[in-house]
């Protein structure tokens, strides 16, 4: 059986990413079931609210069974909740995970996301011996994918087609960040 993750929180200039506690799923699925928010994710806005608190008891699961870490983030100035961010299908023999985030409209073009990565990806890269992190963007959203670039990824090639949510096709840009990369020209988070 895969070692547990230990569930970190860290501390930046303006947020907190701490794991997910049962009180989270009213604010998890106001930004789940958001249209907008998901308009580029790979699975539907939620309908059912008992996907938050679902979700919530997964991310425990997650920990436990090794394979990431998924962090509520919140501002420090108020504890407001502000998205999530996740290291998933973290492989240890390939030394290799996924990160994903997501952030409430209000929260865009702030450079939180970009903080909150950089955050995540250093405690990754420190903690989890980890050789390369992907990051994925849909190709209708260039926003991510500036995120993913900020914090030092490169693009690697496009999936075509690979995903289709309620009935509409896209394309998925594929970034890679390999540790020399990162250690060579760490990303600068605003903040």
């Amino acid at each position: 059986m895969p070692t547990p993750l230990p569930t970190p929180t860290l501390e930046t200039a303006r947020l907190r990413l701490r794991p997910f506690r049962p009180e989270d799923a009213d604010a998890l699925f106001t930004l789940m079931s958001d249209p907008v928010v998901l308009r580029y994710w790979d699975a539907p806005p939620w309908r059912d609210r008992e996907r938050a608190p679902a979700f919530v008891r997964a991310c425990e699961r997650v920990a436990e069974n090794g394979s990431g870490a998924r962090l509520v983030v919140e501002r420090r100035s108020d504890g407001s909740f502000v998205g999530w961010c996740a290291l998933t299908q973290y492989d240890a023999g390939y030394r290799s995970a996924v990160i994903t985030y997501v952030l409430r409209q209000d929260a865009w073009g702030q450079g939180l996301a970009t903080e909150a990565g950089s955050a995540l990806l250093g405690w990754a890269f420190a903690t989890l011996d980890l050789n390369r992190v992907q990051g994925e963007a849909d190709t209708r959203n260039p926003a991510s994918r500036r995120v993913l670039e900020k914090l030092g990824f490169v693009h690697e090639g496009t999936l075509r087609e690979d995903c289709v949510v309620d009935g509409e096709v896209s394309d998925t840009w594929v970034l890679g960040l390999l540790r020399r990369d990162r250690e060579a020209t760490p990303a600068r988070p605003r903040g």
